[in-house]
Order: structure tokens, then sequence, then C-alpha cells
């Protein structure tokens, strides 16, 4: 009577959010200071007051009616060339408003480019570990995730490995740098190397293949890192981006689809990307946040505070032995779980109400991930927790 892939995965969560499920039974048995949940990427630091300023400005002396009716399917004109020229600014590239289109968040712009681009039989690469809705979103279009295993330890790119996954049907790759899980960030040398071998496989095959970046993580890097704008290395790029972890607003679903203007027929992907957002329900992205982010277009939360979780957190852990990657963004440890199976590793954690997530469905086997935006304090009373657990592999 129903479409049975959606009845399934209406019925079946995702592995993180039955973990956060799991978590808010046992805060309501336990006490929520007793139970140590490291399992969803919720930030935890608020919004930059400049959110909250503009919300007021906005309700106080913005039209009423303006400010909560529809703006153009694509977002406000005005929003979208404040936005281009803030990317222009910083990066140095030539977008204009007609190629920027607003969304509610990343999942929405991911799922609307991936829409516009990918057939039925279509391949589409990402790298491991990678964001386990990925499948779901390419699946839908009728087309295959093909996931490339990354190299050990760095989680860089395996150009190798990479370049015989790349078929004739290969129609997009999407990469997402900070990386969730890891926190790995793409080097320079990384994205290069991706690009000159992309184009390659282009003129080999006849036709382009997209690189689609997913940067919800962008503005959460550390120690200077440098997160290079793919549209300045790779003309087939559709930038998807979201202001949910920058402005901790992931509940006000605001994000946005860059087009390059150097793309393959790019008056027509910027059509196509129109069209799928139609088609799928997703115009006109939320009128008065499209509004706020334009007044807050260079501000972000306090990063500080994830940045001293994670080294809290990564030095803790690695001196009880812990296996961890080295997280230069994002707010995310990924750790090797101790014995074989990541499973039974974090079964075992939540003896001592530690909750987890196996990196299984990330595509990484044998790691867990460990998400550190919760308050410092959390971290502070769970190092026990950490240290039991890994005695208990002794």
């Amino acid at each position: 009577m129903y479409t049975e892939s959606l009845v399934k995965l209406g019925k079946v969560r995702s592995e993180i959010r039955e973990i956060f499920e799991y978590g808010n039974k046992r805060k309501a048995e336990i006490g929520a200071e007793n139970v140590f949940d490291f399992s969803i990427g919720n930030p935890s630091v608020p919004a930059p007051k400049s959110v909250d300023e503009a919300i007021i400005d906005l309700v106080e002396n913005f039209d009423s009616v303006a400010l909560h009716g529809y703006t153009s399917a694509q977002g406000d004109a005005g929003v979208r060339e404040t936005i281009a020229n803030y990317t222009n600014k910083r990066f140095g590239t030539s977008i204009t408003a007609n190629h920027i289109y607003m969304t509610c968040g990343a999942a929405a712009s991911l799922t609307i480019v991936l829409n516009a681009i990918l057939q039925k039989d279509d391949e589409c690469i990402a790298f491991t570990p990678y964001f386990p809705e990925y499948g779901v979103f390419i699946e839908r279009t009728g087309a295959k995730l093909v996931a490339v295993t990354s190299e050990e330890k760095t989680f860089q790119i395996d150009m190798d490995k990479f370049e015989k996954a790349i078929t004739e049907r290969t129609k997009s790759v999407i990469i997402n740098s900070p990386n969730n899980p890891s926190g790995v960030v793409y080097k320079v040398d990384t994205i290069k190397k991706m690009c000159n071998l992309l184009r390659k496989k282009e003129q080999e095959y006849g036709h382009p293949i997209f690189v689609i970046t997913d940067e919800p993580y962008r503005e959460l890097v550390y120690d200077d890192t440098e997160v290079p704008y793919i549209i300045n290395y790779y003309d087939n790029t559709f930038v998807c981006y979201s202001y949910s972890k920058a402005l901790s607003l992931p509940g006000e679903r605001i994000g946005y689809i860059v087009v390059s203007p150097d793309m393959v027929e790019e008056e027509d992907a910027y059509a196509a990307v129109c069209g799928s957002a139609r088609a799928l329900g997703y115009v006109c992205a939320s009128s008065m946040y499209q509004r706020v982010i334009a007044r807050c277009i260079d501000d972000t939360a306090d990063i500080s505070i994830y940045k001293k979780n994670r080294d809290l957190l990564y030095n803790a852990l690695t001196e009880m032995g812990y296996e961890c990657v080295y997280p230069d963004g994002a707010f995310y440890l990924f750790v090797k779980a101790m014995g074989k199976d990541s499973h039974e590793f974090c079964e075992k954690a939540k003896e001592q109400e530690l909750l987890l997530v196996p990196a299984d469905s990330f595509g990484t086997p044998g790691y867990v991930r460990v998400s550190y935006c919760v308050q410092t304090k959390q971290i502070e009373d769970a190092l026990p927790a950490f240290q039991a657990l890994a005695d208990s592999y002794k």
C-alpha cells in the first residue's frame, strides 16, 4: 500500500538518533548528570548575540508582512547578493546572487543538488568515513553510492583507490571537510590531486563529473587550519553550506547552495537546482532567518569552546591508550574501538553510562564517533568512565 523503502526508513531511525533517544530515556531514569551522552552533533555553544539582536530588530522594526511572507523561490535577492559579496571578498571568487539558492539547511542543499544531477544507475563517490544519510539521499535518486576507503590514520583521500573507483557511470563526488565524523580537513595538496584526477577522467569519459562539497563545519577549524574553497580549484562544483554549526542554529534549518560560475552550462545547472527544489517542495527557505544570517554574515558562535573540548578529550584519551584521529576541525573525535567490534565496544561503554556512536554506518567499521559539542564539565566528569572502559580491555 505504501512505498516499502520509505516505510522501512520511517520505522528505523539512524543509529545516531537511536542512541540519542536511548540517552534521553536513560537520563530520565538516573538523571542527566549521570549520563555521558556523546552521540549527537547538536551544538552546545549558544548562537552569538548578534543573532538574537538581529531577530529582535527584525521583529520590532521590519515590516511584519514582508518578514514572514514568501521570498522568491530561490531566496531573497538582497540576501543572496550579501552572501555572494561576502564569499567573493573572502575567497576571491566571482559569484553573483544568481549563483546562490537559499535552502532549509545542508540536508536540503544536498538532496536538491543530488536530484538535480543524478539519474538512475549513475554513481556518486563518497570517501570513508562519510555521513550515513548520504546513502539515503543518493539511493532515492536511483543512483548508487560508491564508498572509497580513505588513507589509514590520516584519512586523506587515497588517490589510487579513488582512481580505480571512477567509472564511466561516475557522475559526482561528495566531499565533507572538515569531516563528520573524523574531524579531518582535506589538505590543499589533497584537493589539487583530486581535482586533477577528475579533470583527467572528465576528458577520458567525455562528460562532466561534479564535486558536491558539504560544508556545515567550514568555520569550525582550529590552529589556523586552512579549508580550501573548492570552487577555486574545480569548475564543476556545487557548494552546500549550512549555518547550523557556525551560528549554532541547527533547528532553524537555514543554508544555501552555490553553483560555480565556471560550471559547464552554468545557467542550466542553476535552473536544474531551481527545478529540483521545486519538485522536492524546497522553495522559499525561512524568510526571517534568511535576513538574520545576512545581518550576521561574518559572525560565528564561540568556536574556542570546541577547541578547548577537543584538546581536553584528545589529550586525555590518548594518554589512556585510546587510538584517536587528530581532528583539525568539526566537533567530533574519531576513536578506534578497543576489541574487534565497534558495536560491542559501544555496548560495553553503556555500562559506564558512556554513549558513543559506532562508525560502521559511516563506512568505517572498528571506529566510534565521540561528539564533543557538549559542556566542558561533561567531558571532565566522563574521563573516569573512559578510563574504566579502557581498563576493562586490559
